[in-house]
């Protein structure tokens, strides 16, 4: 292979941050989004609305090596999760039948909503997805449109990603909104940065010729009590007071494990919240 080729649909917050690795890495980037001119430098830009039925004008021509499918909905409920994932990947996946392109791997980014489990379990790849609400369902059934393309898949299931820009809990907990310790709620977080640089060593491996799985999760190292780490937050922002009625919660109760990324010789930049949102304070 020469110079690797990818093209990123839905080259945003996390599109926009594997753009940048690659790119130093000497890959051929396109990006597809509606605003191009968000789009980082060197990336080739795709002008594109996947709510269109009508195929970007400025749509690679040629051979392709990567898709990453990387969107994220416009609108956070049934009808927008139908259309960002499950409809959008349709499209993009007929995109590419009809310029006969055949990407060497399709990089399909889903979401641990896929899993229903709430009792603290640790969760893997090879859990049982019985998802309860519409956006773990739609995920599950827009991961079986990537999979039934034909093409090499790997499905990348992220938990909740945080970094620059994405800053509510912090908000919330300078607003001194209390947090329910008893039961304790695991939640998974993941770093911008760090969600990015898993779907970059993901495409770089399988460059390489290096074994690449059908799904990973995309997760830091420690899961930990949504009451944990409020209290840290707490601690180094100096905030004292607790605001009189809200109240910080959160769905779902599960630990997802990275062991399989890391076996591949994956390693977080930030290991744990703790890094993570020292990063984000220290930045600010």
């Amino acid at each position: 292979m020469g110079v690797p080729s990818v093209l990123i649909i839905g080259c945003g917050d996390v599109g926009g941050r594997l753009a940048r690795q690659l790119l130093a890495f000497g890959w051929q980037v396109f990006g597809m989004r509606r605003q191009v001119s968000a789009l980082p430098k060197g990336v080739i830009p795709v002008a594109g609305d996947l709510g269109l039925d009508q195929c970007p004008m400025d749509w690679p021509q040629g051979h392709i090596n990567y898709v990453v499918y990387c969107v994220a909905a416009s609108q956070h409920d049934e009808v927008g999760y139908q259309a960002a994932y499950v409809d959008g990947l349709q499209r993009v996946v007929g995109w590419l039948n009809y310029h006969r392109q055949m990407p060497q791997r399709l990089v399909f980014v889903s979401s641990s909503s896929v899993y229903a489990q709430s009792a603290g379990e640790w969760i893997d790849e090879f859990s049982a997805t019985e998802p309860v609400g519409y956006s773990g369902r739609l995920m599950l059934e827009a991961e079986g449109v990537a999979r039934a393309s034909g093409w090499p898949t790997t499905v990348v299931r992220l938990t909740g990603i945080y970094g620059p820009g994405r800053q509510r809990l912090l908000d919330q907990v300078r607003q001194g909104y209390r947090v329910a310790h008893e039961p304790a709620l695991y939640g998974n977080r993941i770093h911008s940065d760090d969600a990015a640089g898993l779907l970059a060593f993901l495409l770089r491996s399988d460059a390489e010729g290096k074994p690449v799985a059908s799904c990973y999760l995309g997760v830091d190292d420690k899961p930990a009590p949504l009451a944990d780490v409020v209290e840290w937050l707490r601690v180094r922002l100096g905030v004292t007071s607790w605001a009189e009625e809200s109240t910080v919660r959160r769905n779902g109760n599960k630990r997802c494990s990275n062991a399989q990324a890391r076996a591949l010789g994956w390693v977080p930049q930030y290991p744990s919240y703790r890094e993570g949102y020292e990063a984000i304070l220290s930045g600010e």
